[in-house]
């Protein structure tokens, strides 16, 4: 088990992403991936075509497909899988973890029916016995592939893990920074996806760019209100991992909750437009999710209410627009 190393667990195309900045940061890297005849392909034709076409991989990336392997070959282990699947990967990892393992993950969402954050799932089935981390931004998987310039936050409880991921990852490119704000950084990355959403519906009606900037602004004040809810600190979520991510997800086409939004409110159906975007769309799952957290909170979240209503109760889009149009006027310090 390599202390110089570092494994990437998730072969799509944010997983590949980060697998390619680690690796041509000089990093010995090892990309896995559960499905052995595509990780096969992988190997054989060194990119992913199916996920993240037009990038070689670098020479100190190999590619893994036994778990065990690619658990065992480095100290250091990043998760880059859709949330959905994070606690199942996790077990399968317990009775291949070193005594020195340290486990990170990039994985943003909530899990779907317990809606817990992944930092929950963490320690409820490694009962933090181990370093963890989360590595959120707003970063699009391609142009972090790319090399553009890229700026994101390594949270954990742990300050010397925290420096070393910053460390793996930080590069000419990438500008890295370290937080202890583990439930701030989680928050800011999951609730945006459901934003995006509400970005994409708005855009996709043509109601203008005034009302896109409104809805980010407003959006931004219900991450906040549940952050302040939940302990997470507030400059956290004005942060890279909170306003960072929401802008760029709720702006550029590269967001697939975004896409989802777009066709929504151009007519599509739901089902029609999570089969043409044709992979992981985090915020259709994490909307309910997230409407079940503000319960529980007893907190006011109503862009992020009218998505829920919108994907899993087959209201219109006209009538969710209209459901926040016609609400009371109030302070907007206080709402």
């Amino acid at each position: 088990m390599r202390d110089n190393g570092i494994t990437v667990l998730g072969a799509g195309s944010w997983g590949t992403a980060l697998a390619i900045r680690l690796a041509t940061n000089h990093n010995n890297t090892c990309l896995w991936g559960h499905e052995a005849e595509f990780m096969a392909t992988l190997s054989r034709e060194r990119h992913n075509q199916q996920f993240l076409p037009g990038f070689q991989f670098p020479e100190k990336l190999c590619i893994e497909s036994s778990l065990a392997t690619a658990v065992h070959a480095n100290r250091d282990l990043l998760l880059v899988v859709p949330s959905h699947a994070f606690r199942e990967v996790l077990t399968r990892m317990v009775p291949l973890l070193g005594e020195n393992s340290r486990i990170a993950w990039a994985t943003k969402g909530l899990e779907y029916g317990s809606g817990k954050f992944m930092s929950e799932v963490f320690e409820e089935v490694l009962d933090s016995k181990y370093p963890a981390a989360v590595v959120s931004g707003p970063t699009f998987a391609r142009e972090v592939a790319a090399g553009l310039p890229t700026a994101l936050t390594v949270a954990s409880n742990n300050p010397t893990f925290a420096n070393d991921m910053a460390s793996r990852l930080h590069g000419d490119t990438m500008r890295v920074y370290t937080s202890d704000d583990m439930i701030g950084v989680q928050l800011g990355g999951t609730v945006k996806n459901v934003l995006a959403v509400a970005s994409g519906i708005a855009d996709g009606m043509q109601l203008g760019a005034n009302s896109r900037a409104a809805l980010i602004t407003r959006g931004l004040a219900e991450i906040i209100r549940l952050g302040d809810a939940m302990g997470a600190r507030r400059e956290t979520l004005m942060g890279l991992s909170g306003v960072g991510d929401l802008i760029l997800t709720c702006t550029d086409d590269q967001s697939r909750n975004r896409r989802l939004g777009l066709a929504l409110g151009s007519g599509a159906t739901i089902a029609v437009a999570l089969q043409d975007i044709g992979q992981v769309v985090e915020g259709f799952n994490t909307a309910r999710e997230v409407v079940k957290l503000a319960k529980q909170y007893r907190v006011e979240l109503p862009i992020s209410e009218q998505v829920y209503r919108v994907l899993h109760e087959g209201l219109p889009p006209a009538e969710a627009l209209h459901n926040l149009l016609a609400r009371d006027i109030r302070s907007e310090s206080t709402d």
